[in-house]
Formats: structure tokens, C-alpha cells, sequence
């Protein structure tokens, strides 16, 4: 599994520092999550850093 940031991200850069795999980049317009890197923080904090982070609640679990 992992996680998509959704269009109305506002950019604020919550959560890139906090991710880490890396998974979170800045795309052109709002930051993207490379879902091959994701690993839903599992082995480093007991929720996903993201979610928890954004201040917009644009960040969703990606369907299985």
C-alpha cells in the first residue's frame, strides 16, 4: 500500500522532511509520492509521518 497526495496539497512541505523513505518529491504544482518507496513509515514511526503532517488532510491511502 501506500499513499497519494491529492490536488488541493498546499505545498507547505510538512511532510517531505518527516518521510523516511524519501517517497515525497515536489512535483510541478503539489508534491507527488513515489508509491514504489512508500512504505507507509512501517519500521520508522507507527503512522504514516504524512498524514499525520498535513495540515489539509490531502493525503489518502491508495485503494488496494
Amino acid at each position: 500500500m501506500a499513499y497519494k497526495i491529492l490536488d488541493d496539497c498546499i505545498n507547505c512541505n510538512a511532510c517531505t522532511p518527516e518521510c523516511p523513505n524519501d517517497a515525497i518529491t515536489e512535483g510541478k504544482s503539489i508534491y507527488l509520492i513515489d508509491p514504489k518507496l512508500c512504505t507507509e513509515c512501517a519500521g520508522f514511526y507507527d503512522e504514516p509521518q504524512c498524514v499525520t503532517l498535513c495540515p489539509v488532510e490531502s493525503i489518502v491511502k491508495i485503494p488496494a
